[in-house]
């Protein structure tokens, strides 16, 4: 029969001499997906076997304590040449309160089921406790009181600890430890963002060096911010190779360790929920280290002594914390925040406004309530603090600030006629007590006779006027007077 009008049907020989219908393009596509998806799903059902859900955790294994329960699933197979991968059974740890004192370990309740029981083929009879010294932890091994051999009764009960010391349990003969998971023989590990299993994902590794030399010119050596810590952070590291000194400030603006000028022992501290490690050696080298997550933000600060050779610190954080650091610029390369008391006519100099945190400790002074204090008057007393003095110089009071139970006076020093150590433009002048004698007033310039404060490492120098100390207001005639002095006093070392 010819093909219908308008079509025409290709033919292709066969080799036996037939010629067969060549088929269409579209019909052979259609064809050849049914037969490989037929084909697959057939071979899909025979080839491969799934597992049914878990079932429930079964009990403790132990009354007390820490012991093991397991939960289990079933293979449903296929076929038989096919098994299901992963185990049927999975043990978790399990901690109930802690055993009353005098309660039997498991270990050696195993153990004591055996005593007053002829075990060796004979009628002897012995007493039995745990044997630690056999090469398998996870077998039952047994001593007998009062001999010198042990008997192995086969494999602990699951959920026994491998020993005295160990975390790990016994499942199965063999001795595993629990992962982040709990589950015992998991191999999962919190990743470095606290994730258990994770992949670091979850957060971003903040890695940084604070390179600032030297304060900037015309301001004094003291505490500088290098880096906000935020809360979360993990794994923190800091690095220090220079006689600086780090120092760490909570979020409540009290020092951890190294704060108003005293520096502490190395040692462990408790802060923000986490322990940190701070080391020195050599007095030179400095780090800290903690592991977090931290339960508040942190600050981390230097006393500069010396030009900085670069402050290395490192630590992971939330997503969302890293932004706050990102958009928390005060922290970074930026002085130390200074607190100022100027009176109506002076305004504050730029680098003291306040900035987000500000130490609570540091707090103006109450002039009001310190009682009035004799000074030191007449040539002999002049005479007397000048020679016992480091320092003498003429400076003008710019700030005053109660630091915990000193006072400190931000000070501009005007000339000095005696020092042992060059004095910046700008000093930090110490007093013991919060009403100090003398008691210096803002705005004011004062001939003042100081002494150089070294800490107990040498390493640490600062001015300190003395209680009853010498401070006099400056004049012509106190200038004219003070440089009679100094040809007097024997051994004077030059003003520089």
């Amino acid at each position: 029969m010819p093909p219908p009008v308008g079509t025409q049907e290709a033919r292709v020989e066969h080799p036996a001499g037939k010629l067969w219908p060549r088929p269409r393009p579209v019909l052979l596509l259609i064809w050849i997906y049914l037969c490989c998806g037929l084909e697959g799903r057939t071979q899909g059902r025979s080839e491969s076997s799934e597992w049914t859900s878990w079932g429930a955790w079964s009990g403790c294994s132990s009354t007390c304590g820490q012991g093991a329960s397991v939960r289990s699933r079933r293979c449903v197979r296929i076929s038989r040449e096919h098994a299901c991968g992963g185990d049927s059974h999975q043990y978790r740890v399990c901690r109930l309160p802690e055993c009353p004192s005098g309660a039997m370990p498991f270990r050696e309740l195993q153990c004591a089921l055996y005593n007053s029981r002829p075990v060796l083929g004979d009628q002897a009879i012995y007493q039995w406790v745990p044997f630690y010294g056999a090469p398998n932890l996870c077998d039952l091994n047994c001593l007998a009181e009062g001999h010198t051999f042990y008997y192995t009764f086969g494999r602990v009960l699951d959920g026994t600890p491998c020993s005295l010391d160990s975390d790990g349990l016994c499942i199965n003969g063999r001795c595993l430890t629990a992962g982040c998971d709990g589950v015992l023989g998991s191999g999962n590990h919190e990743d470095n963002c606290g994730q258990c299993g994770g992949r670091n994902s979850s957060c971003l590794f903040v890695q940084r060096v604070f390179s600032e030399t030297t304060p900037p010119s015309g301001q004094s050596y003291g505490y500088w911010n290098v880096t906000l810590i935020p809360i979360g952070a993990r794994h923190i590291r800091v690095t220090d190779r220079s006689r600086n000194y780090l120092a760490l400030m909570g979020s409540d603006g009290r020092y951890v360790f190294n704060g108003d000028w005293a520096v502490d022992w190395p040692g462990i501290f408790q802060v923000a929920g986490t322990q940190v490690h701070y080391s020195r050696t050599n007095d030179r080298d400095e780090s800290l280290w903690a592991a977090g997550p931290t339960g508040e933000d942190l600050h981390l600060q230097v006393l500069f002594q010396e030009p900085n050779p670069g402050i290395e610190f490192e630590f992971w954080l939330p997503r969302d914390a890293y932004y706050v650091l990102q958009s928390h610029s005060s922290p970074l390369r930026q002085p130390q925040i200074r607190e100022v008391e100027v009176g109506p006519q002076e305004a504050a100099p730029s680098w003291t406004q306040p900035a987000p945190f500000s130490p609570p400790r540091e707090q103006p002074i109450e002039t009001e309530s310190c009682k009035p204090c004799p000074g030191a008057k007449g040539r002999s007393q002049r005479l007397l603090h000048y020679c016992r003095s480091d320092f003498v110089f003429r400076a003008r009071v710019l700030a005053r600030l109660r630091v915990g139970e000193e006072t400190r006076y931000d000070i501009q020093v005007q000339h000095s006629y005696k020092n042992w150590t060059p004095l910046e433009r700008r000093e930090f002048l110490w007093a013991p007590g919060a009403c100090p004698c003398p008691l210096l007033v803002l705005r004011a310039e004062y001939l003042v006779a100081a002494q150089r404060h070294i800490n107990y490492e040498g390493t640490l120098d600062r001015l300190l006027l003395p209680h009853a100390g010498y401070a006099r207001p400056w004049t012509p005639r106190e200038d004219a007077r003070i440089q009679e002095v100094a040809k007097q006093c024997p051994q004077a070392p030059p003003a520089g």
